[in-house]
């Protein structure tokens, strides 16, 4: 197959979305994400910024329109700014839309020079606006610098959408409060069920919590009209007619999204996942640090596209082993 030949997979998806994770670190350490504990990669595992530069290149190449830089928390990587801007100056040649995932701690810093380079939306991890909360959560107390990034973010022309996973007996009581907080200062929000990927400290089944069970409250306070607004994700949004705001919901446990999947998720150390939820990979820093570099890349995409699966099989239950061994932050937010 040509190296400039369209990702389609077997099932005639046609993949024009990548998750590029840059690192795999984490300044938070979130406890339905990664343990207290956390062991991180070492760094000579890590793409350098040049073969993460090298591999978007190629990927845009093969007709790639976004690109999300996630991690871990993608603004702890050193000098990730400069890959920011150097990805930045493909926008409008083969790259339509350049965006990040970011828990917000580093914003307050990175905002402006983000905003410099071409990103025009990104998105922020907050589950809570508790202070004693977030620290719980997050296992650190740092919900001030995240709201003075988001601050940042919007101050900087960046729009804003807030991610918040809900969780059972945590943060539920909070999500209407949390609704009314994005739209008041003009953010999206989408919320998201708990995804079982990796061992964590406790059972995650205690905290799941179904969105349509949240849907459905939501709908006793609020009218939601559905809304054919989409941003290349998961998401499905409805428009709050009181609020005047949008709301998205992910469901990968109550009602996945697979028939519709654009997206391939590249981890740090360069093994592509052809499904978050599927063990189903290939090894592209390999090629990326072979003798034909480009001819391995460009078999190795084609491998991946040969074996993306249909769709994902997430379950969650008392004693269920996740769905994957690998954290969230090792494939990617």
């Amino acid at each position: 197959m040509s190296c400039s030949e369209p990702l389609v997979d077997a099932f005639n998806r046609r993949i024009s979305y990548l998750r590029l994770s840059v690192t795999d670190r984490c300044d938070l350490r979130c406890s339905y994400c990664m343990p207290e504990m956390m062991t991180f990669l070492p760094k000579k595992d890590v793409l350098s910024l040049e073969e993460l530069h090298k591999l978007s290149l190629a990927f845009i190449e093969r007709g790639i329109t976004k690109i999300r830089l996630t991690g871990g928390e993608p603004l702890v990587r050193r000098d990730v700014v400069e890959l920011i801007a150097a990805l930045g100056r493909k926008l409008g040649d083969g790259l339509e839309e350049l965006t990040l995932t970011t828990n917000g701690t580093q914003l307050e810093k990175f905002a402006e020079p983000i905003a410099a380079a071409g990103v025009k939306r990104i998105n922020v991890s907050l589950d809570t606006m508790d202070g004693e909360l977030f620290q719980q959560l997050s296992r650190r107390d740092r919900l001030v610098q995240v709201l003075k990034g988001i601050a940042a973010a919007k101050d900087a022309g960046l729009k804003v959408k807030i991610n918040t996973v809900a969780l059972k007996g945590v943060n539920e009581e909070e999500i209407p409060f949390l609704v009314e907080w994005a739209h008041a200062n003009d953010h999206d929000m989408t919320l998201i069920e708990v995804m079982p990927l990796g061992e964590v400290d406790g059972e995650r089944v205690d905290h799941y919590l179904p969105l349509t069970a949240i849907r459905d409250e939501l709908e006793q306070r609020w009218t939601l009209e559905e809304s054919d607004y989409r941003t290349g994700g998961p998401s499905r949004y409805v428009t709050v007619r009181e609020t005047g705001g949008r709301l998205g919901f992910i469901t990968p446990l109550t009602n996945n999204f697979c028939a519709s999947c654009n997206r391939i998720r590249v981890t740090a150390t360069g093994e592509l996942y052809a499904c978050l939820g599927g063990a189903e990979k290939v090894d592209l820093r390999a090629a990326l640090r072979s003798d034909a570099p480009d001819a391995n890349l460009a078999a190795a995409l084609d491998e991946a596209m040969r074996i993306k699966p249909e769709r994902h099989h997430f379950r969650i239950g008392e004693g269920e082993a996740p769905a994957q061994p690998r954290h969230m932050s090792v494939t990617g937010g």
